[in-house]
């Protein structure tokens, strides 16, 4: 069962916000070892914590009898330590590094297609580039270049975007009331101001000096 942190300790929350008290003989694992995670959980029984934030949700760990937990945990340190598993790692980790490359070189060129800057104009496009792919595309940054629900096209545009708001506006810095939507209004305002921004930078207009983009990269 998926629940939510229970109000009092050793509690969890049921999705119909039923509270259920822990077993004596259970134990909680911690998130970090998604195959212990997944051993654990084909056992039989368990809770699930997740707790949401914003739009986002977080594993707090899993419920689970503490035999079934120190079983798989024994069963994985015995795994683990086989030469044939090390090597398997080795391998393993190679190809993912491999695959990580070829996504940010993509997630580069998906960017440089977004922005199609003017030939005058190219290298701030490179500049940009190189940022945000070195900002959003590592592993575990939580950014939209993460993600697989939509196009690496859409992603390339949202974090550019993303980008500029963080670094050509004072949005770090405004004061946003806490209405619901307010927070998303200014945000699309913003995203409308950049967008016009880069197409000046795209049609090859002469630029201004105190341009916060063209200031970026001329200091």
């Amino acid at each position: 069962m998926i629940v939510k942190p229970g109000r009092k300790k050793g509690t969890v929350l049921a999705p119909d916000g039923e509270e259920i008290t822990i077993p004596n003989d259970w134990e909680l694992l911690l998130p970090g070892d998604a195959a212990c995670t997944r051993k654990v959980k084909a056992t039989g029984g368990y809770y699930q914590i997740q707790e949401k934030k914003g739009r986002r949700t977080f594993s707090k760990g899993v419920w689970a009898p503490k035999e079934h937990i120190q079983q798989v945990k024994v069963e994985l340190e015995n795994l683990r330590s086989s030469d044939q598993y090390k090597k398997k790692r080795v391998t393993d980790i190679k190809r993912k590094e491999k695959k990580d490359k070829e996504y940010e070189e993509d997630f580069y060129g998906a960017i440089l297609t977004y922005l199609n800057f003017a030939n005058i104009y190219k290298d701030y496009a490179v500049k940009i580039a190189r940022e945000v792919t070195e900002h959003a595309v590592p592993v575990g940054s939580g950014t939209v270049a993460r993600t697989k629900r939509i196009s690496i096209e859409k992603r390339a545009e949202a974090a550019v975007i993303a980008w500029m708001r963080h670094k050509t506006t004072a949005y770090d810095n405004m004061t946003i009331a806490r209405i619901k939507g307010e927070r998303r209004r200014v945000r699309r305002e913003l995203a409308q101001r950049s967008v016009k921004l880069l197409e000046c930078y795209r049609r090859g207009l002469e630029i201004s000096n105190n341009c916060p983009l063209k200031m970026m990269f001329t200091k």
